[in-house]
């Protein structure tokens, strides 16, 4: 497509058309307070080749993940993904028919999200799963404001093991639909306490498994208080490779499962995008956001695809819709269901334990450094630490080492009071070297002035 400005004459003849006198007059809505008077301060015009040389110094300012010792989670976590998951969703019947609306013309895609659907029901332990959403935040957004449709309540209970930025995505939705939010204190193994804040108003109870801390935790209790006192569990994974070590929170009795599924068939890509993991119970289908696809016969009898719900405000009228979401993130969860079909079962179940096994290993180095202290006492692949220091200046000066230590608290939660804590992940990406890096880099950096260590 060209680009094609618009001359001083071609914008007087819009605003003449529309009755506006000025481009301001398109504005008089907007308080005064939030508009800006003057430019922005950047650069009123450069070259291009000013600008490929700016953007290339930025980007020089990067590390990438592989480039040295990475402990980083905090929900986006680091996994081998074979080329062959790139080399498939770059195929043109994939790459090219990405929004399945006719279905006659878009059978692979139709059926790759049946497929994706029924891997995640799998992994889940659920009985239904929808074709995706944008990212885990937004999926446990979506499914508290459908706990509130089933119950016709309007209170969330979220356990203080629940990710800050999920917290925070529910809370922005919740506030603009009316739905109040109890918010737990952040706690590295406290998701029984939930229990205690159900009452008649409450909707769902919100949990995470391996919470935020990493610690993993048997939510049976939890669903079984909820739903006696007619409320939903929802139960929120930010590690998808959990559920190949894990008892799946649909044995646990979750009504609901919520995950970021990035770390299967998708790297860490600066953040986004992402894929968000929905399943539910069979019997709440109907109140589930996005779309599902369903497996039908044409009039021949010919197995086929269809999209069997499609309730978001994009097929039906807005008052109708279980959803505003206008995506499911389709090419990353034609990745993720590409990469779990190369895994199968056993291959997850042993990326599963190596992850594991990685995790232990380093929380071994780092409990041998004085003045750690392991908080997190059940784990996956993630746990959390207390350092004799300020952990977000430690992850920086370590950087300056050439280790990236992991994420401090005080970064998803600046209000906490846990400034001390730093979350470590280890995953199959990790040698056992770099574990060894870390741990003498951390040795060395707490160590007392004036010492040997």
């Amino acid at each position: 497509m060209r680009y094609l400005p618009l001359t001083p004459q071609d914008r007087a003849d819009m605003l003449g058309v529309i009755g506006a006198e000025s481009i301001d007059d398109l504005f008089v809505d907007v308080p005064a307070v939030a508009r800006r008077t003057g430019v922005v301060d950047l650069p009123l015009h450069a070259g291009e080749l000013e600008v490929e040389r700016e953007m290339l110094a930025l980007s020089r300012r990067n590390r990438a993940a592989s480039e040295g010792p990475f402990f980083v989670g905090a929900g986006a976590y680091r996994h081998h993904v074979p080329a062959s998951v790139d080399h498939i969703i770059q195929r043109s019947e994939f790459l090219t028919s990405y929004t399945p609306y006719q279905p006659e013309i878009a059978q692979g895609t139709l059926q790759v999200l049946f497929e994706f659907q029924t891997q995640v029901a799998a992994l889940t332990g659920m009985e239904v799963a929808n074709a995706s959403l944008y990212d885990g935040s937004t999926a446990t957004a979506e499914a508290v404001m459908m706990a509130t449709r089933v119950t016709r309540r309007s209170k969330a209970v979220l356990s203080g093991g629940v990710h800050p930025h999920y917290v925070g995505t529910v809370e922005t939705l919740a506030h603009a639909a009316g739905v109040a939010t109890e918010r737990l204190a952040p706690a590295v193994d406290a998701e029984d306490a939930v229990i205690a804040a159900i009452d008649a108003n409450t909707a769902c109870v919100v949990v995470q498994t391996p919470n935020v801390f990493g610690t993993a935790t048997d939510v049976t209790k939890i669903a079984a208080a909820a739903q006696a006192a007619g409320a939903l569990l929802i139960v929120v994974t930010t590690e998808a490779v959990s559920y190949g070590l894990l008892k799946s929170p649909g044995e646990m009795g979750a009504d609901i499962v919520v995950a970021e599924g990035q770390s299967i068939g998708n790297g860490l890509n600066f953040g986004g995008p992402y894929v968000g993991l929905f399943a539910c119970k069979e019997k709440y289908v109907r109140q589930a956001p996005g779309r599902l696809c369903g497996e039908t016969v044409d009039a021949d009898g010919r197995r086929g695809f269809v999209l069997t719900l499609s309730t978001r405000e994009q097929h039906i009228r807005r008052d109708k819709a279980t959803s505003n979401i206008c995506t499911n993130s389709g090419l990353c969860a034609l990745a993720f269901s590409i990469h779990m079909s190369l895994l199968g079962e056993k291959g997850l179940r042993r990326l599963a334990l190596v992850n594991h096994q990685k995790a232990v290993k380093l929380r071994d180095a780092l409990a041998a450094v004085p003045g750690v202290e392991v908080l997190t006492p059940r784990f996956f692949n993630e746990f959390a630490i207390r350092v004799p220091a300020n952990a977000a200046e430690l992850v920086e000066t370590l950087a300056a080492n050439g280790v990236i230590a992991g994420v401090p608290f005080s970064r998803l939660d600046p209000a906490a009071g846990l400034d001390d804590v730093l979350l470590v992940a280890a995953t199959e990406t990790t040698p056992d070297a770099d574990i060894t890096i870390f741990s003498k880099a951390l040795t060395k950096v707490l160590a007392p002035k004036g010492s040997n260590q």
